[in-house]
């Protein structure tokens, strides 16, 4: 490491020495030696070798007109500017001479690297400069200068208002005869989060800016790049009438055409926004943009075409038969890559209809046969999807069967599992599916999943398949060889369904389960185990009424990702949110999010700082906090495990079991369900619930709380509103009540609120109160959800925050 270092040194001096005797040369050749020293530098630079040391000899050798020598200077120039600024002071006067050359490229260069030292000191130095580049004559220098405006304001904004730069850019938006100086200035403008004499909020400021590029019809002259950004604003921008908003959606008919994806997408996002709030006229965008996404589907690259996919998959999900008639569109090709195969399998499923599935089925059918097993199991999952969605199963059923003729272990594993789900929807089918699935050999199953799904149909229907005491000894036996707990619990309780239809054939299979489960390992297995013995202790019928009563067909299984879900998304279409499926607070850290102020009052100092959203974000708090999931399962009438402390092992299916008496059982206990005790304590009245005047609680817990806490109560309230314009004065009013405010945002007639309470000292616990509440001036009522740590006091809550609101004017 020592002669290393030490040799890097020796070159470095010789560096040095190199530069110091071209510096004003100008002997011939002299310029290509100078390139091959400054290239020697940056590389040096870039791998982390610190050549500070060279600064003066640089700035020295930088009277030159080689631009390519220019550019290593200047980026050399702007490395060590932020680390040693002393030395900085060196490059001021070659920078600023070189913002008066000839050459524009060179005027430009030199301009964006004096903005780019980002110096305080500098500010005096930087100001002339970017006054005279506003107003050169060449198209390139100006963008760099407006650019330069916003460098500077992150260093001096007083500087930019006292230097009138802001009214310079503003008539450069609309004035400037090159259409990249009025994106610049465009890009400019959305950047600074908020010009204070502008007097606006940033996203009115946004809308408006890109509302004039539309009506201006200049936003064809700007790049595909700029086209998005201008567009995006737009999207968030609200017309004031409808004629307002078919005005614009013609001036951007054309941009639906353009060969660039992304452009397409931004110009469905703007119209798809536009249109959120009248069903008729959605409705027909959604005709509308079909041509254009199916087209830029079988063109460019299967990147490009997933991208795309997986925005015309969002679409398809919101309105599945509009797209029906279009299936075709969606067939694999050969030539596709898997990531696109399973997108197009996952749309034929979306779009199946009864019009159409004998189509889609035989498609996906001919798909179960491809060498890619990931693409097989979907393909199948696809066909008992839409088994499972639709009415007319006759030929979809006869599909399934065929595919456990394949002989294939992977595909009869997934058609296994896709049996089951069918014949609890279909009890009708169970006879012709459980004679195919008797001669599955259940040798040939490994994947715990399937096993499961076997071992339940054996269980389930065990009068139709003569042997299933048989196969289920077999399992049984190798109780100890099986991995998963899933399938053990499924052993288990097949082997007491059996035990009730079948005894004299499964006495001893059903001891042998049970002694293994007492036994077993995991806690889920024993627990079951041990509920089992004890329901047989009171009795068969008893025991048999409970774990095997009488089913009703399932009629809808719970869907993968909610309607909210997919809504939440819809809201951020066109970006990565639609190919993750996940809004984007899931993915982003919190610094990373958009964060736009709403209103240029201040808050007050002892309120608490809300976290700024984006105020067109129509549910107002993407990017926040998870909401809850509230699916309902659908049971099939199979006990789940019971949580019950380990005893030991008792003696199976005879001997007794000591008498479970009221007097031996804690009145905390509270059990009055399955052992028929009806024991029952009257809670005793809560105390009258005081809230904390200050209570603390960081936006980091209140997150995990959120996502962690169920919704306790939700409910509409009367609030006197019509007035609101910012969030402030709600959120001073709560305060006086005790209630702080953790978030806020959106913007009239709609804003969103989270809030949160803390009991006061003294009272029992320490538990918080979480409120989401949405405000609707325009109807005059606020939508609450609470949740709570502490159960006890959430009526009470419930009506101190009404209050509150009542008390709102």
């Amino acid at each position: 490491m020592n002669a290393d270092s030490g040799h890097r040194k020796g070159e470095i001096a010789e560096l040095k020495s190199q530069l110091r005797q071209l510096a004003g040369s100008r002997a011939p050749g002299v310029e290509e030696v100078k390139r091959e020293l400054y290239k020697k530098v940056i590389s040096y630079m870039t791998i982390g070798i610190d050549v500070s040391s060279l600064f003066s000899e640089m700035v020295m050798c930088s009277a030159t007109s080689d631009l390519v020598v220019k550019k290593m200077c200047y980026l050399y120039v702007g490395n060590y500017a932020k680390v040693h600024p002393d030395l900085a002071l060196l490059t001021i006067n070659f920078l600023q001479r070189d913002c008066q050359d000839d050459d524009p490229m060179i005027r430009g260069l030199a301009l964006r690297s004096l903005c780019s030292l980002r110096v305080m000191n500098f500010v005096e130095y930087l100001v002339g400069s970017l006054r005279k580049a506003l107003k050169d004559n060449n198209g390139y220098v100006r963008q760099v200068a407006a650019m330069g405006v916003l460098k500077l304001y992150h260093i001096a904004p007083t500087a930019c208002i006292e230097n009138d730069f802001v009214a310079t850019l503003k008539s450069m938006l609309s004035q400037d005869p090159d259409a990249q100086v009025r994106e610049w200035s465009r890009t400019v403008c959305v950047r600074c989060k908020r010009f204070w004499f502008w007097r606006e909020p940033t996203m009115t400021v946004q809308t408006k800016i890109g509302r004039y590029y539309i009506a201006s019809k200049s936003i064809k002259d700007f790049s595909e790049w700029a086209q998005c950004l201008v567009l995006d604003m737009v999207s968030k921008y609200i017309p004031v009438d409808p004629n307002e908003t078919f005005d614009i959606m013609n001036l951007l008919e054309d941009r639906l055409q353009h060969s660039n994806s992304a452009v397409v997408l931004a110009t469905i996002k703007v119209f798809l926004q536009l249109t959120i709030s009248m069903a008729d006229v959605h409705q027909q965008v959604y005709e509308r943009i079909k041509a254009p996404l199916l087209t830029l589907i079988s063109s460019g690259s299967p990147e490009l075409s997933y991208a795309v996919l997986s925005h015309l998959h969002l679409l398809v999900m919101r309105a599945p038969i509009l797209f029906s008639s279009d299936y075709k569109h969606f067939y694999c090709r050969y030539s596709d890559p898997s990531y696109v195969k399973k997108l197009k399998i996952e749309m034929l499923t979306a779009v199946a209809s009864e019009s159409n599935m004998y189509e889609i089925v035989t498609e996906l059918s001919e798909y179960a046969a491809n060498v890619d097993v990931g693409i097989t199991r979907e393909a199948i999952r696809a066909v008992g999807k839409i088994a499972l969605n639709l009415c007319d199963v006759n030929a979809i059923v006869d599909r399934l069967l065929q595919f456990l003729e394949m002989e294939r272990d992977y595909v009869t594993a997934e058609t296994l599992v896709l049996v089951k789900d069918l014949v609890r929807k279909y009890p009708e089918w169970s006879h012709d599916c459980i004679a195919v699935v008797g001669n599955v050999s259940s040798k040939s199953i490994q994947e715990p999943k399937a096993k499961a799904a076997l071992i339940w149909m054996l269980g389930e229907y065990s009068h139709d398949m003569l042997d299933a005491p048989y196969v289920l000894e077999s399992f049984v036996d190798n109780w100890l060889e099986e991995d998963s707990p899933e399938v053990r619990l499924e052993l288990l309780t097949a082997a007491a369904k059996i035990f009730f239809k079948r005894p004299p054939e499964s006495q001893k299979l059903l001891g042998a389960a049970l002694a293994a489960a007492v036994d077993d390992p995991d806690q889920d297995v024993h627990d079951r185990g041990l509920f089992y013995y004890r329901l047989l202790q009171q009795g068969v019928q008893t025991a048999e009424s409970i774990v095997n009563p009488p089913k009703k067909a399932v009629s809808d299984f719970a869907d993968i990702q909610n309607s909210e879900m997919r809504d939440r998304i819809f809201d951020e279409f066109n970006s990565l949110s639609v190919i993750y499926r996940e809004p984007s607070y899931m993915f982003l850290d919190k610094e990373h999010r958009k964060l736009y102020e709403f209103s240029d009052e201040a808050a007050p100092t002892d309120v608490l700082p809300t976290q700024k959203l984006d105020a067109n974000d129509n549910d107002l708090l993407l990017g926040a906090f998870d909401k809850e999931e509230s699916q309902s399962g659908v049971s099939n009438g199979d006990d789940g495990p019971l949580s019950a402390p380990r005893s030991p092992s008792p003696t199976l299916l005879g001997d007794s079991v000591p008498p479970v008496s009221a007097s031996n059982i804690p009145a905390a206990f509270g059990i009055d369900d399955l052992l028929g005790l009806n024991i029952s304590t009257p809670p005793p009245p809560p105390p009258s619930l005081v809230l904390s005047s200050k209570p603390v609680l960081d936006s980091g817990t209140f997150q995990k709380k959120w996502s962690q806490l169920p919704v306790a109560l939700s409910f509409e309230h009367p609030i006197s509103a019509q007035s609101l314009k910012t969030t402030q004065p709600l959120l001073r009013h709560m305060q006086e009540k005790s209630v702080q405010c953790m978030a806020s945002g959106g913007q009239s007639p709609t804003f969103k609120f989270f809030f949160f309470a803390q009991k006061a000292d003294g009272m029992p616990g320490t538990g918080f109160f979480l409120v989401e509440c949405l405000v609707h001036t325009s109807a005059g009522k606020a939508s609450v959800k609470v949740k709570s740590e502490d159960s006890t006091f959430t009526a009470a809550f419930s009506d101190l925050f009404k209050s509150a609101l009542s008390s709102f004017m």
